[in-house]
């Protein structure tokens, strides 16, 4: 009888202020330009209209709203055309229809302030990883979204297009992620824990932080998500788009509907700007499901399967020329080669100490130099995180940073190929300089 007092109320409360809330002419314009190419579902209050949907015009928004809708939902994936999507097409049908998908990143949790804690997390994984542009919107309740676009990513890996690999792709870069941010997840949410237990709401929670961890919620085929600045029947809070500077303090009550402005969700991406966060992603699954058959699963070819070396009695005649180039100093693509160098003399066993002094004096020959904290949050991170190469001189990365591989370099696929047949052919070339010095040795006493 309670539960039905409550959702009774809900309804109440929510249904007073839609065809207030959505007449305004910048919500719906909002909602409609964001609909382009996506499925669009209604939901009045406790259950979705008809699939599949669309908006064709912005008028169709208030026009639900009259009929009884109170909330918009809409699919990550993009199609040619979502009205003929069906459930009685097979797979290779309805991968003719999807022309992409948007990457979402669904933070479910049973506090805000969790939600919060991993939101900055997350961003934090995505800037490493180059990417740049993203959109950030509170879900209405206790949660945040945050979405790479389709633009971000690369359309095809080994001739396998992407657009095909929904929802597996999706999925690993969500688990990647999750796996990426639990130790620091894990570490802030318990110091939130020892710090602050006498004071908030929910300390019943707090001696299991494994029971409260937030989690992001993985896609599946025509998963749908609130659309940015529909309400949410629960709470009657709309689900507005944030700035990064406001998330850290974000309160409900900024979401008001009758005060909301109205933003655009979908960041101008660069073209392939999430290719090495993707990269990544998939060598992560690799080595974690080895088990996993991957005939039909696209792969970043590495050159090689990579493991950690030692090279003994490191020196700068073993560097590849783009490596070289880069430690010149940089104007542009500064962060990205940050990247290069770190994922390089890691990978190499370099000694910390060496390594961190190495990249400090990179940093000062940078116009402008990269900001210290900056350096230190990638180094720490990277220590954090298993050994990873850099990456291959196969397509355009390092010729977008302004650097063209030489011919031999191309034939070593990688940098630290190139590091390791250097050290061995010095190695070799000192081993016969002591056979001779040996045999001129023994002549002369002979």
């Amino acid at each position: 009888m309670e539960n039905f007092r409550k959702t009774d109320f809900n309804e109440q409360r929510i249904r007073k202020i839609t065809h207030v809330y959505y007449s305004r002419q910048d919500v719906q314009k909002a909602i409609f330009s964001f609909s382009a190419g996506r499925e669009v579902v209604p939901r009045y209050f406790e259950g979705f209209g008809k699939r599949p949907d669309s908006l064709q015009y912005p008028g169709d928004i208030f026009e639900l709203i009259r009929k009884g809708a109170t909330s918009f939902h809409c699919s990550e994936e993009l199609w040619s055309d979502p009205l003929k999507i069906s459930t009685d097409l097979n797979e290779k049908q309805l991968n003719e229809l999807r022309t992409g998908w948007d990457f979402l990143l669904d933070i479910d949790s049973k506090y805000l302030d969790y939600s919060k804690i991993l939101a900055e997390i997350i961003i934090k994984i995505l800037r490493f990883y180059g990417v740049k542009n993203f959109g950030v919107k509170f879900s209405g309740s206790k949660g945040f979204h945050i979405l790479v676009p389709w633009k971000a990513f690369p359309k095809e890996i080994n001739n396998i297009r992407t657009s095909d690999m929904f929802p597996e792709l999706p999925r690993i870069l969500t688990q990647f992620i999750m796996d990426a941010s639990k130790n620091e997840l894990t570490e802030k949410i318990t110091n939130i824990t020892l710090a602050k237990s006498d004071s908030l709401k929910y300390v019943k929670d707090f001696h299991a932080p494994k029971e409260v961890m937030p989690d992001l919620i993985l896609v599946s085929p025509r998963h749908l998500f609130r659309m940015p600045y529909s309400l949410h029947e629960k709470t009657s809070l709309a689900s507005i788009v944030l700035k990064l500077e406001e998330l850290k303090n974000f309160q409900p009550k900024d979401a008001d509907p009758l005060k909301v402005q109205v933003r655009n969700f979908m960041p101008a991406a660069e073209e392939g700007e999430a290719t090495e966060l993707l990269r990544e992603a998939l060598d992560w699954y690799k080595n974690k499901n080895p088990e996993k058959q991957w005939k039909d699963t696209p792969s970043f070819d590495r050159g090689s399967d990579f493991k950690p070396v030692q090279i003994q009695n490191f020196s700068e005649e073993f560097l590849p020329p783009t490596i070289k180039k880069i430690l010149e100093g940089m104007k542009d693509g500064r962060k990205r080669s940050l990247f290069v160098l770190i994922n390089l003399f890691r990978t190499i066993g370099m000694d910390k100490n060496e390594f961190e002094k190495r990249i400090y004096a990179w940093n000062e020959k940078n116009e402008p130099p990269l900001k210290t904290g900056y350096i230190k949050t990638q180094i720490s991170w990277s220590y954090r995180n298993k050994i990873v190469p850099p990456p291959n001189y196969e397509k355009d990365y390092y010729k977008n940073l302004g650097i063209i591989p030489t011919e031999e370099e191309l034939r070593y696929k990688n940098p630290v190929n190139y590091i390791i047949r250097k050290e061995r052919q010095r190695t070799y070339q000192n081993n016969m300089d002591a056979q001779k010095k040996t045999k001129k040795r023994r002549k002369k006493n002979d």
